[in-house]
């Protein structure tokens, strides 16, 4: 059982509740709660950051193609982007597949949680300015090129679920060694470990906040490993992140996801 925070539907604040990781439940006022039965809402409230290219793995295979224009070499800072308020979804909201298009892709994410404002944080301190985790999907329709942002593939409306709550700093431990799995459909397709980060967790903040402010709330997302599995209509998509938690969702036709969202 570990200390963390969750959202509910219609609640403007967060609650603290005791986590059970291995059954997927939450002790909240002396009741047991599971986001497959009670709706949580998404914990996160600030702005999301992904970071592109910060495993290992995912850089090996770019390699070819950074050495080539318009890169002409691997990256020398975090490659940004933002996953703007619209894509935000609750565990167990369903992920809508547009129209024309075979298959997504799903992003395992460590997600950040910053408990204070951050500006030029050093690496030593870093960690002193997270107030915990979350599971992350940064959903995105498959594409090649990281030379212009990718609004349309990664910024859909609901690309980027999150939850189903926040877990403490202090109970999560080391955020290095902490391992990540997605299953689709109950079969396990990726396996990996945030060991494999180019910049750790704290290096990762001090290179960020080294130009910006990360504020109160924002969530800065590890990066996705190599081989994010492409998942289709239909599909269940489960994420496991050792000592966070698990987020589920379904991936379903886009019309239908319209008229859910219009009830």
């Amino acid at each position: 059982m570990i200390l963390a925070k969750v959202k509910l539907p219609g609640s403007p604040v967060h609650k603290e509740i005791t986590a059970d990781l291995q059954n997927n439940k939450a002790e909240l006022n002396g009741q047991f709660i599971s986001p497959d039965s009670v709706p949580f809402d998404t914990p996160v409230t600030g702005t999301v950051y992904g970071t592109l290219l910060n495993f290992k793995g995912a850089l090996e295979k770019m390699k070819d193609q950074l050495n080539e224009p318009p890169y002409k070499g691997e990256p020398k800072a975090p490659i940004l982007y933002i996953k703007p308020a619209n894509t935000l979804a609750a565990y167990g909201s369903p992920v809508p597949l547009p129209e024309n298009t075979e298959y997504l892709q799903a992003g395992a994410c460590l997600g950040i949680v910053i408990g204070k404002n951050a500006t030029r944080v050093s690496e030593a301190e870093a960690l002193e300015y997270v107030s915990g985790y979350t599971v992350v999907n940064d959903i995105s329709i498959p594409h090649d090129s990281f030379f212009r942002p990718a609004i349309k593939e990664k910024c859909r409306d609901g690309f980027c679920p999150a939850g189903p709550w926040i877990v403490k700093a202090e109970d999560a431990g080391d955020p290095g060694k902490l391992g990540i799995q997605v299953f689709v459909n109950g079969e396990l397709r990726q396996k990996n470990n945030t060991e494999n980060l180019i910049r750790s967790v704290p290096r990762l903040i001090a290179d960020v906040t080294g130009f910006m402010t990360l504020r109160t709330g924002d969530v800065l997302l590890a990066g996705v490993p190599e081989d994010p599995p492409l998942v289709k209509a239909g599909d269940e998509v489960k994420i496991v992140i050792e000592k966070i938690g698990q987020l589920k969702n379904q991936i379903v036709p886009e019309k239908q996801y319209l008229e859910e969202v219009a009830k």
